[in-house]
């Protein structure tokens, strides 16, 4: 009908991880196409929104991306920000393991603990430019990904690398739960 607008759906997606994995470039690069290399720590947390097209779907989808501050002294404040998301990234840097045996350990039961259980899962090994000072194996990654059911993705926010790729896969698996990643 004439003067009626439909409205599109949106998810709240909240990226987790330590501090310094990049989460906040992750964010920069999807949002507004730009890298910049000396980003502060992000105090609490911060949101911004993107509309992503499924053309496949014929739907649109309006993604609220909320980035979560990573240092300790934040994160009793921090789970209040990803509570009620519909989606969560975790976040890892590949060149540091510490980063990843946290993400498993401290962010993945800290969002069971305080998130619904019909979560949509993604795991980013962010920094994969930095191939060379590799700490994490992809194949042991992808096989916690597995496990825990999340879309995976190595990605770097400075060379654009899988950044797309994981917001859009995540919001199609938040649109049609039968969505399977697509393997490279």
């Amino acid at each position: 009908m004439e003067g009626q607008t439909s409205k599109v759906p949106g998810c709240k997606v909240v990226l987790l991880g330590d501090s310094g994995v990049g989460k906040t470039c992750i964010i920069t690069r999807f949002v507004s196409s730009s890298f910049e290399a000396n980003i502060n720590s992000t105090n609490g947390a911060s949101y911004c929104t993107k509309m992503v097209k499924y053309e496949e779907l014929g739907k649109n989808l309006l993604l609220d991306v909320w980035d979560t501050a990573g240092q300790e002294k934040y994160r009793s404040l921090t789970k209040y920000f990803y509570k009620d998301a519909a989606v969560v990234i975790l976040v890892y840097d590949i060149t540091r393991k510490d980063s990843f045996d946290n993400m498993q350990n401290y962010w993945y039961n800290q969002l069971l603990e305080n998130c619904g259980k019909d979560i949509v899962l993604g795991v980013a090994g962010n920094k994969c430019d930095l191939f060379e000072s590799e700490e994490v194996d992809e194949k042991e990654a992808r096989e916690f990904a597995d496990k825990i059911g999340a879309i995976f993705e190595l990605t770097s926010a400075q060379n654009n690398t899988g950044i797309t790729e994981i917001f859009e896969q995540v919001g199609h698996k938040y649109l049609d739960p039968n969505f399977q990643q697509k393997i490279k």
